[in-house]
């Protein structure tokens, strides 16, 4: 398919659209392997759906920002091309659902015309950068970490020290102590702190490490509490590099950084950081840390200022309008039912925010929208507008806004529907617990799956996908977690399982909870300080009779949401392709990996150039050790089983060891001499690689 791409998209991104369209083409005739295309599409933001041959498609947008103009341009793709819902993500994230894959590269070229992007928004990357959507104008911030976390986004984008790892990797930054981006539970964390010296303030960040939820949390390491602000881009560099090198690739399930820092140590880690120092692009990385100014498309609007439901707005003051650190401001946070949004409505909202707020909205990690600089004098007209269509509901991030991923709805990993239950229990508390509407200490979260793209072990009450066996049948189910949250400054609890109920009977389950802490609760006493005295045995004992199955009814093999019987299942598998010589492949790709190093010691990058470099040496050598059945679990393996199985036993001459040449990467600076040295060896190398595949091809049969 031929695109025209219009002259106003980034160079970059152009070269990426137009890559993404041929390997679909290639895909399609049947010249990439499967496993080799989902890798490739998956960092431009392409994820299989649960449904056959649709695709998600998820919008990058660093710490949540967006304008007008682009939630605009969002919602024409959508309509166009998607479902006609926009879903928010805990991640700040945009997604949208059922694109056709040879549309793909329609959708992305035009969200670029408006400077968005799909770029490593899914894949084993730097993902999303995270913020707290209150950075800028959070009262407790010691400074605004805006710039810091679009710095560190713009910097790792397209870097190829990240472009192929293990497994992907997650970033925050918080704007306080409140750690409301949930620093401890990220591969890496930030926490905005100052101190003075000799008189001067000084920036810095505490650094948090190795964080991560899914089936096994783990709560990240605090291993400095305060990195100067110009060391922590070439710091993540240098973990970014360790992880690349040591870290899994064959056990998807243990391939994040947080068991590869569990098995070396956290000293031995952070040792072979230190080693990559020589190697590092920057050793210290600059960042202009000026407070963004907000951006007015239009004069501040009063708007309509009857106020025709009173009691409402009572509400909606209450719980969704925050007054700013600067005087007279007050940001306002909308509140949606699941993270999702139709394109009318967003059309709506795009046409109402910039009138009364900064053309400046942030998706929050609770699935929400936060509009900011809003004058008291506008808070009425404003919210007759919002409230006209459907987005002035009270109760943002309370137990009554509900955090869920889309589980069995589109997500391939899906085991029960979050969406029916949140639905379900957001109509609970509406109707019999109206006062939870505007508690912020009891926060739900549910996951379709052990995965936690709901966040469900960071919960007070959370929830993730089971199945659960009856007779020859099976029903859905989820997994009740209790007592997970934030503590601040970095720290964080990790909630408790306790009992795995039908989901039928979560809402039961949940009203006999709530009634339990309306009774028994202490004085002042907090959810999680309640959980803890009763302990997890008392409220096991408490749900448990809601676990039985004895006299469960047809209804309960229909999960929520839906209208058929329910199946277990773990999606539909993407388009199947066809076996090919995948010793072959490798090697193309290396040939593909050293043209990136010559290009970019043309462009006199010479950092990337000696990276793509050293990728050569270790596709191409990934690439041999199939022919000889040797798995390769990580880069590290990969050095030592080439220098074993082909340089020690003389099949292929390079005068040293592999380790050797390849390890040249950490005794070097970056400069023009050895970037270009790195990649003529790299150069020799492959050919030596061909010729011995030649040679082997003639008297062997291919290896597929």
């Amino acid at each position: 398919m031929n695109l025209e791409l219009s002259p106003n998209i980034d160079p970059k991104a152009q070269k990426d659209i137009l890559e993404l369209n041929n390997k679909i083409t290639s895909f399609q005739l049947g010249e990439i392997p499967d496993e080799k295309f989902r890798s490739f599409r998956l960092t431009r933001g392409v994820y299989g759906q649960r449904q056959l041959g649709v695709q998600m498609i998820r919008i990058k947008l660093p710490y949540g920002k967006l304008s007008s103009e682009q939630l605009l341009r969002i919602a024409d793709v959508c309509e166009e091309y998607a479902s006609g819902v926009l879903h928010a993500t805990t991640r700040q994230d945009i997604q949208i659902h059922h694109v056709k894959l040879a549309k793909t590269p329609e959708v992305w070229a035009k969200l670029e015309e408006k400077q968005v992007t799909l770029r490593e928004a899914c894949g084993n990357t730097v993902r999303n950068v995270t913020a707290s959507a209150f950075a800028g104008i959070d009262k407790d911030e010691p400074f605004d970490v805006t710039n810091y976390a679009d710095s560190f986004y713009k910097y790792f984008l397209r870097n190829p020290i990240c472009q192929d790892m293990g497994r992907k990797f997650k970033v925050a930054f918080s704007s306080s102590d409140k750690d409301s981006a949930y620093s401890w539970f990220h591969d890496l964390g930030f926490i905005p702190k100052v101190k003075t010296e000799n008189g001067i303030e000084k920036r810095g960040f505490k650094v948090l490490l190795g964080g991560g939820l899914g089936a096994q949390p783990f709560l990240a390491h605090e291993i400095n509490d305060f990195m100067p602000v110009e060391e922590i881009i070439p710091f993540t560099e240098g973990v970014i590099r360790v992880f690349d090198r040591y870290g899994e690739r064959t056990r998807r399930h243990k391939a994040r950084i947080k068991y590869l820092i569990h098995d070396l140590g956290l000293e031995k880690f952070l040792a072979l950081v230190k080693e990559e120092s020589a190697s590092l692009k920057n050793h210290s990385f600059e960042i202009d840390g000026q407070e963004l100014k907000p951006v007015f498309v239009s004069a501040i609007q009063t708007g309509n200022q009857e106020i025709k439901d009173t009691e409402k707005y009572r509400h909606w003051l209450k719980s969704n309008v925050f007054a700013q650190k600067q005087d007279s401001y007050f940001a306002v946070a909308v509140k949606l039912p699941l993270g999702n949004m139709d394109v009318k409505t967003a059309r709506d909202f795009a046409a109402i925010f910039p009138k009364y707020a900064a053309d400046d909205v942030r998706v929050t990690v609770n699935q929400g929208y936060l509009l900011r600089f809003v004058k008291e004098t506008s808070l009425k007209g404003l919210f007759n507008e919002l409230n006209l269509i459907g987005l002035a509901e009270p109760g943002f991030d309370s137990t009554a806004d509900i955090t869920a991923c889309p589980g069995t709805d589109t997500c391939n990993l899906g085991i029960a529907s979050s969406y029916g239950l949140a639905l379900e229990l957001e109509r609970l508390i509406k109707a019999d617990f109206k006062e939870l509407i505007f508690n912020t200490d009891i926060k739900i979260k549910i996951s379709g799956c052990m995965n936690a793209c709901g966040q469900h072990s960071a919960a007070n009450i959370g929830f993730h996908g089971m199945s659960l066996k009856v007779g020859e049948q099976v029903v859905p189910a989820m997994q009740v977690l209790l007592g997970g949250g934030i503590l601040g400054d970095g720290k964080g609890v990790v909630a408790d399982k306790v009992i795995k109920l039908p989901s039928k009977r979560i809402p039961d389950a949940f009203r006999a909870l709530m009634y339990d802490f309306e009774e028994n609760t202490l004085d002042g006493e907090m959810f999680n300080d309640y959980f803890q005295r009763q302990g997890n045995k008392y409220v096991y004992n408490l749900l448990k009779p809601y676990a039985s199955t004895s006299d469960i009814t047809q209804d309960f093999y229909t999960d929520w949401g839906n209208e058929v019987k329910y199946v277990t299942e773990v999606g539909v598998g993407e388009c199947a392709g066809v076996m090919l010589d995948l010793v072959q492949v490798l090697l193309n790709e290396s040939y593909e990996k050293l043209e990136n190093a010559q290009l970019s010691l043309q462009a006199n990058d010479f950092a990337d150039s000696v990276y793509h470099s050293y990728s050569t040496f270790i596709n191409g050598a990934k690439a041999l050790l199939l022919t000889k059945d040797v798995q390769c679990n990580t880069q590290h393996g990969i050095i030592n089983d080439f220098d074993k199985n082909f340089i020690e036993t003389g099949d292929i001459n390079l005068g040293v060891s592999f380790k050797d040449l390849v390890m040249k990467i950490n005794q070097n600076e970056p400069e023009k001499t050895f970037a270009n040295e790195y990649a003529q060896q790299a150069k020799n190398f492959l050919e030596k690689l061909s010729n011995y595949r030649q040679e082997a091809v003639q008297t062997k049969p291919v290896l597929v």
